[in-house]
């Protein structure tokens, strides 16, 4: 019988870590959009004006629908080169976190995911 890899663990690790925190806060946003408000903040004025032309409530649901499906992604084995796609698009969105609202209190915990996304990204 074949022993799994160390890099298999590491992938797995990367996967279901990465799926429990988009799924949470992606979970989170759906039942809860207004309790994120404090999220759109401080961001530049072409994309607070996008999200004011959708509304707030449309731009959440949105967003918590993508990380939902970022979590299901990840903990889905059978299409790899998604996970890879998904994986690079969730760094980018840590990127256009850490950009666009700046490195505070609380987006500095960004760091973390995006070297997990990244690593995935590489590793798959």
């Amino acid at each position: 019988m074949n022993e799994p890899s160390r890099a298999t663990y590491a992938i797995w690790s990367l996967r279901l870590g990465l799926a429990a925190m988009f799924g949470y806060s992606g979970m989170d946003i759906l039942l809860h959009p207004t309790a994120w408000y404090w999220a759109v903040r401080g961001l530049p004025l072409f994309v607070q004006n996008i999200i004011n032309t959708i509304g707030i409530d449309t731009y959440l649901m949105l967003q918590g629908a993508s990380e939902v499906f970022f979590a299901l992604v990840f903990l889905l084995w059978v299409w790899p080169r998604l996970t890879r796609a998904v994986a690079l698009l969730a760094g980018v969105e840590m990127v256009a976190i850490l950009l666009m609202v700046g490195v505070d209190a609380v987006t500095f915990r960004d760091f973390g995911p995006l070297g997990a996304a990244i690593a995935l990204f590489f590793l798959l």
